[in-house]
């Protein structure tokens, strides 16, 4: 009969050290549904928009019970997100810019209705763990769509036109004179939009796989004025139209694609002779031991139920996942046949590779 291993010592101060840390996570998981409720129901804006406020002024503002408002600008509070005082709520301007001004880099509305997509999926990652790993892009909560744009959008409002495309050597100047350009990937085509208000003389082609991304696509370059000179087709990375593009992009797709060497391959047939592949992609260091900090967990955490089941589900020889490093997606985009590849940007988020 053999003998059970003893147990391993157990040091009380570590185990004290992580209790502490899975504590404040849990807290965390919770309060993100409170951020959720405070952005869907306006409540961050309409406590930004007044000096102070208490439960019942808030309620009375945003339409919402008094006594479930008091209990979540407790939560809130207890987090550090407002503050209070003898009975009144302040969220102060720095929480503000984050949570209630959507137009403000920092804001992260939209990183709560991702969150909220994902646990209404849960059920779909557990059967994907239990099965071949695939959750197509299209069958996720509705959420998760419009989630994605306003997650990404202060980025790219505030960095895609100001910091980006001049990184790139002579791109802003042939933009500025007339360029062909193609987003692969475009999702809601707030990319292409962006780009389009910036550069009038230059004309754009979006294309993404999920028809319902495309037709809103479509309708935000008609609300933004810019619908003549946009073109908006479903269709799948590897089939980029061979329009002689003077500049390709892939804002933080190419780690979806199931095939990414072929989906750079087809951006590079697409291209014209002198053209140039712009790919962003989330920010990372080559080696896990080097990605060991939050804003990297955070993309493993949506990379393990969004990002690689999406890859898995198109068959495709690859699955980065969305803390790739700049050495493999290098080598993706040599093996898509492109010799000369460089990262020209860094954002504490972002990763900006130039493909020639």
């Amino acid at each position: 009969m053999t003998t059970a291993p003893p147990a391993p010592a157990v040091d009380a101060q570590r185990l004290e050290d992580f209790m502490s840390r899975a504590v404040a996570d849990l807290a965390a998981a919770e309060s993100a549904v409170a951020g959720y409720i405070g952005d869907r129901l306006g409540l961050y804006r309409a406590l930004a928009d007044v000096p102070s406020a208490t439960a019942a002024e808030l309620a009375a503002a945003t339409g919402t019970h008094e006594r479930l408002v008091l209990e979540w600008l407790r939560n809130q509070t207890a987090g550090g997100y407002v503050e209070h005082r003898d009975g009144r709520f302040r969220l102060p301007p720095e929480q503000a810019l984050a949570l209630a001004d959507d137009t403000s880099p920092v804001f992260l509305g939209g990183a709560f209705e991702i969150l909220a997509s994902v646990w209404a999926d849960t059920a779909k990652v557990e059967r994907a763990f239990r099965g071949d790993g695939a959750i197509d892009w299209g069958d996720h909560d509705h959420r998760l769509y419009h989630g994605v744009e306003r997650f990404y959008g202060p980025a790219y409002r505030g960095s895609l036109v100001q910091e980006w495309l001049p990184a790139l050597d002579g791109v802003v100047d042939r933009l500025a004179a007339g360029a062909r350009v193609a987003d692969v990937g475009c999702g809601y085509g707030l990319t292409t939009t962006i780009m389009a208000q910036a550069f009038p003389a230059s004309t754009f082609v979006g294309i993404d796989a999920h028809a319902p991304s495309i037709e809103a696509a479509r309708d935000g370059a008609v609300a933004a004025g810019v619908a003549d000179r946009i073109r908006f087709e479903v269709r799948d990375a590897g089939d980029v139209p061979a329009e002689g593009f003077d500049l390709v992009c892939i804002f933080d797709a190419l780690h979806d694609m199931g095939d990414p060497v072929a989906a750079a391959a087809s951006a590079r047939a697409a291209l014209a002779e002198d053209g140039v592949l712009m790919v962003v992609e989330p920010r990372a260091a080559d080696d896990l031991d080097d990605n060991l900090n939050p804003v990297a967990r955070m993309f493993y955490a949506g990379s393990t139920f969004l990002c690689t089941p999406s890859a898995l589900a198109q068959d495709g020889p690859h699955a980065l996942g969305a803390q790739a490093g700049p050495a493999v997606l290098t080598e993706v985009l040599h093996a898509a046949g492109f010799t000369d590849v460089r990262v020209a940007a860094e954002t504490p988020f972002n990763l900006v590779l130039e493909a020639r």
